[in-house]
């Protein structure tokens, strides 16, 4: 008899109001942790988009006749991404359970129902009533929904229904009111998960009741206690934190704004703080205004411009500022590079004076012609620069190029004196985060700007066969293994997660959701080749894909959180890493490529808006950054220092970006690659779009799919 009690919910301990949410719907979230203020009681909202700016919660507390309701207020459903706002609440071990909800569709224009066996959600079971006459049982999944089951059932928009479903073994019965209409057999129930209420269109939620056996009860405690006591056993194989410094930001601090180098020469590591204005439209023109360069035991070196105390504002920014710490004269100390009041100019890292400058280009195409380009006006005479990246497309001795973009359309090409080299205009949205890397061997960048190739010369060479959406994040490098010439690994918003060839091929496609960001680095040792660790946030937020070197998924998993950086961390120093998630004590810290949490971030306080890892005390093992608007704490390895063997190769800091794809490769072999430019060049003439795998394919199909990939390797 399922009698004991999980979970009783009628909503009368929330106050009238709005649920909470992220008032300003930015992007904020992609890459920090942004959490919404307000009483959530054991209920969590994942699926947000940018599409709700202005448009308020989607929740909301009402009340009737004395009663509380939980009341859906969406009626958007596919713009841009495939969504069904889902409340969820409960454990992972929970199964075997009975969840009824009684329900009050005051709009039947959509769906509305329960959501159980919710791995996350966009990995769940739903029951659920639709239009007017229909009741169904449905498999969502990713950006797909497999109807299980329908029957016909007329109701009205006046009345409370009462929805339950009894999940037992691999049985699920669903009832309203009591009646039994419809039961489905499937592994997914047997699998058990959260539970929640969904709903497309406005919809009273209230009466909420998850109920199991005394036996399930126990064995759901059971398992969560094993589960507990497996990642105690997984901290303790790993160093705990402990913290290095504590930095001051005073009035200078700013979000993921902040690059790291070697202002005065030698090892000494320096940060550099930017903060910045919107102009004319949210972040489509960020401006820098001040620039701060300190050491890290908080002394200022030198200041650039007005600090504001108005960091709030000033730092909460979804996009790149256009500054990189790079030497780009060779004389053993880093210069500030930084686009500033429409011009390039190089700093000198030690005082901030200016060593050269020059006027950013004028706009001079059709504003009509512009990607992305809010009104379809540009709004200066000049380029605002929206990101930096440091190349070698001449074949220099060391990188000495400096690649600047507008928003979404337009990349430049400079040298060391700035002068530019050349210009390309892109015909499907450029992306954030062109990456550049000499694919054939030549000793010259090419540069992988959105779905498009270009030579070093800023000729096309080829596109990816997708014209949508547009690339936040690109990996390079040789993963997989015994191959020679290596690949692109991209994550594309709406357009998913996908591996390529250097050729313009698709060779492996997952669409989840809107793809946001990608790491691949030894995250399974026993596992051949390189594993591929992706997220997503718009829509369905907040889910962790982790892939093998072929793009076969291993797991999913939502750790009910955003701003997953998801970098690769050399923790150890064994040649394993573990995948930075965020700074939060609680559910934050490092995984390990089973999904377990490994390391935890003590509860001292420290700041949680932003994070970063990389190799600060000089042991070669990553440290751990984390800084919010006010403070900045450096954590390390409580055995720091520990001789190391094991120096892998990462991003280059120089190249620091909210949107850059992460890696962590054992040598420089993995990034040295032999591609045939010829080909390239006659790929680029072919007509590719037949050669797209199909966007969306069932799960059973979709691990078929990629092992033919792996088969003709």
């Amino acid at each position: 008899m399922k009698d004991v009690v999980l979970c009783r919910e009628d909503f009368q301990d929330f106050p009238i109001g709005e649920f909470p949410y992220d008032r300003d719907h930015t992007a904020m979230g992609e890459y920090q942790y942004v959490r919404a203020e307000g009483y959530q009681g054991n209920w969590l909202d994942q699926v947000c988009n940018y599409t709700y700016n202005g448009t308020g919660p989607t929740w909301l507390i009402t009340s009737r006749d004395g009663r509380h309701y939980m009341e859906s207020m969406r009626i958007e459903k596919n713009r841009p991404h495939r969504m069904f706002p889902t409340l969820e609440t409960g454990k992972k071990q929970w199964r075997d359970y009975q969840v009824s909800v009684s329900m009050r569709r005051i709009s039947q224009k959509g769906m509305a129902g329960l959501a159980v066996c919710l791995n996350h959600s966009i990995d769940t079971l739903v029951f659920y009533l639709e239009g007017k006459d229909k009741a169904a049982a449905a498999y969502r999944h990713k950006e797909e929904v497999h109807v299980l089951k329908e029957v016909a059932f007329p109701h009205g928009c006046d009345e409370e229904y009462c929805l339950s479903v009894d999940c037992t073994g691999r049985l699920a019965r669903f009832f309203v009111d009591g009646k039994e209409v419809l039961s489905i057999e499937d592994e997914l129930v047997e699998r058990g998960g959260k539970v929640g209420v969904t709903a497309d269109c406005p919809t009273q939620f209230t009466a909420f009741i998850v109920q199991v056996s005394a036996e399930t009860k126990r064995a759901i405690d059971r398992q969560m206690e094993e589960d507990r006591q497996q990642e105690r056993r997984e901290m303790e194989r790993h160093p705990k934190m402990k913290l290095w410094k504590k930095i001051d930001l005073k009035n200078f601090g700013t979000s993921r704004q902040v690059r790291f180098g070697h202002l005065l020469g030698g090892e000494t590591w320096h940060v550099v703080l930017a903060q910045m204005q919107k102009r004319v439209s949210r972040d489509a023109y960020g401006m820098i205004s001040c620039l701060t360069a300190v050491d890290l035991e908080g002394n200022v070196l030198w200041q650039l411009g007005e600090p504001s105390e108005q960091t709030q504002v000033l730092g909460k920014v979804s996009a790149d500022m256009a500054f990189q710490v790079y030497d780009i004269d060779g004389d053993g100390k880093d210069e500030v590079i930084v686009g500033w009041d429409f011009e390039i100019r190089i700093l000198d890292g030690a005082t901030g004076r200016v060593k050269k400058s020059a006027k950013t280009p004028f706009s001079d195409e059709d504003d009509r012609e512009l990607i992305g380009v809010p009104y379809q006006t540009y709004a200066f005479e000049r380029i605002n620069p929206d990101g930096i990246r440091i190349c070698n497309f001449r074949g220099k001795e060391r990188p000495a190029d400096i690649l600047i973009k507008d928003r979404y359309c337009r990349v430049y090409a400079l040298d060391e004196d700035l002068q530019l080299m050349w210009k390309y205009k892109s015909t499907t949205n450029t992306g954030h985060c062109p990456l550049p890397v000499d694919i054939d061997g030549d000793g010259k960048d090419e540069l992988l700007v959105g779905y498009k190739l270009l030579d070093s010369d800023g000729t096309l060479l080829w596109s990816y066969p997708i014209t949508e959406d547009h690339t936040d994040e690109i990996v390079a490098g040789k993963w997989m293994p015994g191959e020679d010439e290596g690949h692109f690994a991209c994550v594309s918003g709406t357009e998913g997660f996908f591996i390529g060839d250097f050729y313009g091929n698709i060779l492996m496609r997952d669409k989840i959701g809107h793809a946001q960001r990608v790491s691949i680095a030894n995250y399974c040792p026993e596992r051949e080749g390189r594993e591929i660790v992706v997220s997503n946030f718009w829509g369905h937020q907040g889910v962790i894909f982790l892939y093998d070197c072929w793009g076969n998924p291993i797991w999913e998993m939502q750790n009910e959180m955003n701003g997953n950086i998801l970098a690769p961390v050399n923790w150890d120093g064994n040649g394993a890493e573990l995948i930075l998630t965020n700074a939060d004590p609680e559910k934050g810290g490092l995984l390990n490529g089973e999904g377990i949490r490994t390391v935890e971030f003590p509860d001292d306080g420290h700041p949680v808006l932003c994070c970063e890892s990389l190799n600060l005390t000089g042991d070669e093992r990553d440290e751990l950054v984390v800084w919010d608007y006010h403070w900045m704490y450096i954590y390390t390895q409580e055995d720091n220092p520990k001789p190391q063997t094991y120096h892998p190769v990462q991003f280059p800091v120089y190249n620091a970006s909210n949107y850059r794809g992460e890696y962590s490769f054992p040598d420089a072999s993995y990034l040295e690659f032999h591609g045939d430019k010829a080909k390239m060049r006659e790929m680029g003439k072919k007509e590719k779009l037949e050669k797209e795998p199909k966007s969306s394919v069932r799960k059973e199909e979709k691990g078929k799919e990629v092992k033919l990939c792996k088969e003709k390797r």
